[in-house]
Parts: C-alpha cells; structure tokens; sequence
C-alpha cells in the first residue's frame, strides 16, 4: 500500500527568535546541519517502504521559499497546499486527507511536523513500518517519544494494552497535559508514559470518518475548502472563505483524545521538537567545553552555551547556560533555562507593530531577494538580488522614483516603452508613475544597488500589471518602520 507523506509546514515560528520570524519560520532554515528542517523531513521519507510523493501543506506566505527548498534537493511534492489562514492541525490534516483520497483508493497518511529533529533514520523507519500495520486495521496512531527526562514542556500519553501478535503498539489509555516536574518524574520513572510527539499515522478513511463524529463542522468547511480550492502555478490555493470558516484545533483535541481507535507507537530515534533555544542546544553539536557555537564566534571561558553569530563577530566572555543569537537587526541574550520566554518578546514586537518579528532585513522573494540597507524619512537604499532567467513584476509606483546601479551580472530594464541592456558599473533611473520591470536574463547573479526616493516608500506603494509568479495588483500594505514588506 502506497504511504502518503503529509508534510505540516504552516508554522509561523516564534520561539527561536531572531533567527526564525514570521515569514521565515524555523522549518525552512538550516538549524541543525546545512539541510533546512523540511529538507530534512522529507529526506527522512527515504527508505521507508512505500512512502510517495510528500504533500505539503504550508503557509501562503512562504510557498515560494517551500518550493525552492523542493527542488533543491530534487523532490517534487506531490502538491503544495496553501493555507490562507492558520487554523492548527486537524484541518490542515483533513484537506490533505481529502485531496490524497482523491488520488487514489483510501491511503494511509504518515503525518509529520516539518520542524523535528530525528537522529536515528532507521529506528523512525521502523516506527513507521510498525504502525503501517495497525493503520491497514483501521487505528489511528501517534508516535511515542521514549522520555529521556522529566520534561514540563511536552504532553504525556499512557500506555494501554498491547496491540496486534508481537505487541508492535499500544492502546492509548489518555492524553495528559503538561506536567508540572513532579508529575513528570513519576510519568517517567513509571515506565508507562511516552511523550506526545505530534506525529500520526492513520487510513484517510479512518481519520475522515472519526472527524465527521467528533467534529463536523470543521469537517464541513474543509469539505468545502477543498472543493473550493484552485490550481495556482504549482501551488493548490485552499478555498479561503470556507477554510477561514472551519473551527481551530489540534489533531488531539479534535480527535485523538476521543477516539477509541487511538493507538501509539514507542519511538527511540534522538527525537527533538526544537522548541526552544535550550532544545536546539541539545541536538547540535557541542565542543569539549559544551558549547553549541555557529558563525565567527570568539568563545572564552565560556560554558554549556549556544552562540549564533548571524552577520558579524561575536565575542563571549566567562559566560555559563546562555544563549546568544545575532541577526543583522536584532541580538537575543538569555539564560538557557528562560528561553521558552522568547515568545514573549515576540508578542511586546507584534503589539509594536515592529518588523522584527515578521521578518530579516534580507527578505526573501520568488526571483531571489532583497535586503535594505539604510532609510530615512524620504530615502530608502536596497541590495537586490536577481536568480538567473528570473523577473520582477512590470509594476510602477505612484509615490517614488528609483535609482539602479548594476554591481554584478547584467540587467534587463523595461522603462516605460523602453528596454535596455545593463553590465556592471552602469546605471539607470525610473521615474515617478513610470512603469518597469528588471530581469536577469544571464547565467550568473544579478546584484545592484537601489536608492529610492519620494514622499513615501511603502511596499505596498506597488501597482502590478504582470507578473510570472501570479502575484496581481497592488502589493500589501506596508506598515514596516523601514518600509520593506512586499515586492
């Protein structure tokens, strides 16, 4: 039977803060290894019996980041499906149960977060294999992550009964919420707890028709949303009014702590969530000293510690149990024992209305990026970046005029009726109200210089009259300090 890989990817990503923000979530960045995180799940895909094409189910905002990293590593998902709005995992996991159904005769989903972290491939293989078996029976599985401590930060399953001839899985018992320690040290030293890994297994059938019971308005608006969804270069587009309609909620809540078809699957295979810094600590490696070290770092005396250099030289001094994370816009210092109150800057940012917590000052785009390098009131410089065979949408602006100095590569402009050819060191200059368009027509990377000039540099300053990645219209509103949103 063919296994059908579900890739959750919508996370929007707060807790490892600055390093991973809004619109570039931890999932699509290099954490641990030169691989991202969904590179790295779906490698993992390899050399389990069966397994497909993954189906991708991601967040609007980062499809073309998703797409890039597929090809990278030479996959082809079998559809990216994007979300409109977040609304947790039970309906992200009912849309693409709908649309594997449609593909082919009732198959069995393996259901996996794109942001875990799993040491050991072969014993995740054999988790899968083991629960294969007892979803062909029509059990809905979790995986169970053999406790290697009391950890306060995960929720618990009990184990029940044995299942099946060689007692591969477990009946869940209950679900328990997080613990306090105290609770967690009897859980764990009880032998009979396993911690809630967010993982499932299950026929689409079987989690469709348990969803229908347990909750069917939510099953009704992913109904609709899929019968409402549309084919949008290589992404499905989620019909959004009826999937914004469908009620919020986790795969557990909205059905596994219900149903009496819950089984689990113990799985040993050095397994992380990455939740935290202190998490991302544990999992990367370390130097004799115990310090998880990235980028050009100075460590002294220092002690159990993570140090992330983004942009610059970093020199940490007599330190032990912290965490320092450089971006090129923003420095994170905490004790590694606070870092799950990372979540709480970001918060103070968001009711700040402040970029840092949505995005780099290097923005990422489907024809390759941008990064800003200074600003004030009626100026704005940019480095831009332009991919081979790549174009920016024909656009204008009604509120500013731009300056292009070609550094590297060479550049074709649209100006008004206009096109040009420019090699490095040449320079041209787009009027107010005019409209544009900048391509890289060679083999080798575009980069130039901006300088924008006007009354006002918003992103959403931007009238689209074509453009290859179907973005149309005016671009969204800006509401960045430095004017950078969207381009």
């Amino acid at each position: 039977m063919l296994i059908t890989p579900v890739i959750l990817s919508g996370g929007s990503g707060t807790r490892l803060w600055p390093l991973s923000r809004e619109l570039y979530p931890k999932q699509l960045l290099p954490l641990v290894g030169t691989h991202t995180m969904l590179q790295n799940t779906v490698a993992r895909l390899r050399g389990i019996d069966g397994a497909g094409a993954p189906l991708i189910v991601a967040n609007d905002s980062h499809r073309f980041m998703v797409a890039e990293q597929m090809r990278l590593i030479g996959v082809k998902p079998e559809a990216i499906m994007l979300e409109p709005v977040g609304r947790n995992t039970a309906p992200a996991v009912a849309v693409a149960a709908l649309h594997a159904s449609a593909k082919r005769k009732d198959p069995v989903l393996l259901v996996l977060p794109a942001d875990h972290v799993i040491k050991d491939a072969a014993s995740f293989h054999a988790a899968v294999a083991a629960g294969e078996q007892l979803a062909k029976q029509g059990r809905l599985i979790t995986f169970g992550i053999v406790p290697t401590g009391p950890e306060t930060g995960y929720g618990y399953i009990k184990k029940g009964k044995k299942l099946g001839a060689k007692g591969i899985g477990h009946a869940v018992e209950r679900f328990v919420e997080k613990p306090d320690l105290a609770t967690a040290a009897k859980y764990v030293s009880s032998g009979d707890y396993l911690w809630n890994s967010g993982m499932f297994m299950f026929r689409a059938s079987s989690f469709l028709k348990e969803l229908k019971r347990f909750a069917p308005a939510m099953l009704a608006a992913c109904i609709r949303a899929y019968k409402a969804s549309a084919r949008d270069l290589d992404f499905l587009r989620l019909g959004e009014e009826a999937f914004a309609a469908s009620p919020g909620d986790s795969i557990d809540y909205a059905v596994m702590e219900k149903t009496a078809a819950a089984a689990v699957i113990p799985l040993d295979a050095g397994w992380s969530d990455v939740g935290s810094w202190a998490s991302l600590w544990e999992v990367h490696p370390r130097d004799r000293s115990g310090n998880a070290i990235a980028g050009d770092v100075i460590a002294k005396d220092m002690k159990n510690s993570l140090i992330h250099a983004g942009s610059r030289l970093v020199a940490a001094i007599g330190l032990k149990d912290v965490v320092v994370v450089e971006t090129a816009d923003a420095v994170l210092v905490a004790h590694k024992d606070h870092s799950q109150k990372v979540k709480q800057v970001v918060d103070e940012l968001k009711g700040s209305r402040r970029d840092e917590a949505l995005l780099h000052r290097r923005v990422n785009r489907p024809w390759g990026a941008y990064e800003c390098i200074d600003s004030e009131e009626r100026f704005q410089v940019k480095r831009i970046t332009v991919n081979p065979g790549a174009s920016l949408s024909l656009q204008k602006h009604m509120h500013r005029a731009e300056h292009w100095v070609v550094v590297k590569g060479t550049a074709r402009i649209t100006r008004g009726k206009e096109v040009v050819t420019l090699s490095e060191n040449e320079s041209t200059y787009i009027p107010l109200g005019v409209k544009h368009r900048l391509e890289n027509p060679g083999k080798i990377l575009l980069e130039l210089i901006e300088v924008q000039s006007g009354s006002y540099l918003g992103e959403d300053d931007i009238v689209r009259f074509d453009d290859r990645y179907g973005r149309h219209g005016a671009a969204g509103a800006g509401r960045s300090r430095l004017k950078t949103k969207k381009r």
